[in-house]
């Protein structure tokens, strides 16, 4: 007579149990050796070019000897998650396949903004922070114009800057950025499964009742938006790599930055509700910040738009939109094949997007753009 454990498990069951148990053994042996600086995220050296309050302006640093003059770069990243996604790891660094290049990189550090930091705004970030960061840069280059990367809501803040200060931008770059806040299945407009979603949202409410918007909050909304895949399938697939230690280290540098989260200014926060995603007056020419203006129309300088194609966060049609409100006569669209995270992190993408970007800017380097008067920046 088989037995009865035989019965109930097949062959081939008991063999993938016992495939499974030697993993569990192995990735419990590699993590009881882990230590924390294994777990370290921000690989490329870097200095610190200018402070204001918690926001900090860094330049990195390469040993590769300029070949001639630096392209300076600045990312504008986006304040729901930390920056050093782009430099995650040895080997899949963004920042690191830049600075080969021979791209001069910055990066704005936005850092945790506490509850005394609850009023501000949309004027303090982009009138304020990115316009100062932008002078720093600017002022290295004897006042010239700069280019600006900017990555997802930091893409959105750029396009909004560079309409207000068309002067101090040479060239734009938008990546995974959200333009058109209406389209189909976006981040927050199925928040919480409404149908209406963030049109539902009384964000006043919130913002009164929270003052600064916790980051576990808007990492549940994220979460939301795949509840099984995001919270459930990623930890069925670690046990498929437990045994892999170098696999299991990038799993976990990704978890840390995911739960990495700095809260949100209400105010800050509440703007852009408003005004992005429930009236979507991006597009609509009707953004005002500080009582001006925000017109994609008037952005007439080169731009690059790159999208992810299977980005469920920001859309592709979100960030196609670009194309038909932009005044630039130079405008180039590019796409690759990953989601809204695998344009930092994904092998392909680390080969082939940061070439891209440095042959678009070297194209242009240099060339003056006749749609703007000649810059009035302030000369170091």
């Amino acid at each position: 007579m088989v037995p009865l454990s035989m019965q109930m498990f097949p062959e081939n069951t008991n063999r993938n149990l016992a495939d499974l148990a030697e993993k569990a053994f192995k990735s419990a042996e590699i993590l009881s050796r882990l230590r924390e600086e294994d777990l370290e995220i921000g690989v490329t050296p870097k200095e610190e070019i200018y402070r204001e309050d918690k926001v900090v302006l860094y330049r990195f640093l390469s040993d590769k000897a300029p070949t001639g003059e630096r392209i300076p770069v600045l990312i504008v990243y986006a304040l729901v998650n930390r920056p050093y996604i782009v430099d995650l790891q040895e080997g899949r660094s963004f920042v690191a396949n830049l600075l080969k290049l021979g791209l001069d990189v910055y990066v704005i550090d936005w850092g945790y903004p506490s509850r005394a930091d609850r009023w501000l705004t949309l004027d303090d970030y982009i009138n304020g922070y990115i316009n100062n960061c932008v002078d720093a840069v600017s002022d290295r280059y004897g006042g010239q114009p700069i280019n600006i990367l900017g990555i997802c809501q930091g893409g959105t803040f750029s396009l909004c800057y560079t309409s207000l200060y068309p002067q101090k931008v040479k060239n734009l770059i938008a990546m995974v950025t959200p333009v058109d806040f209406h389209v189909p299945e976006g981040l927050l407009n199925v928040w919480g499964g409404c149908t209406r979603g963030a049109q539902a949202l009384d964000v006043d409410w919130m913002v009164k009742a929270l003052g600064t918007i916790p980051a576990d909050l808007m990492k549940w909304e994220v979460l939301m938006l795949k509840p099984f895949q995001l919270g459930i399938d990623i930890y069925f697939d670690f046990a498929e790599i437990a045994d892999n230690e170098d696999k299991m280290l990038n799993f976990l540098r990704m978890e840390k930055w995911i739960f990495d989260s700095p809260d949100q200014a209400g105010d800050t926060y509440r703007q852009f509700m408003k005004d992005f995603y429930q009236g979507n007056k991006l597009i609509l020419g009707q953004v005002e910040i500080a009582g001006k203006g925000v017109s994609l129309g008037s952005i007439r300088i080169p731009v690059l738009n790159i999208y992810a194609e299977q980005d469920h966060l920001v859309p592709p049609a979100s960030s196609l939109a670009l194309g038909k409100y932009i005044g630039t006569k130079d405008y180039t669209v590019r796409s690759f094949p990953v989601g809204h995270v695998g344009m930092y992190v994904s092998s392909r993408v680390q080969r082939d997007l940061p070439p891209t970007i440095g042959d678009w800017l070297k194209a242009r380097n240099g060339q003056a753009n006749p749609d703007l008067q000649p810059a009035t920046l302030p000369t170091s």
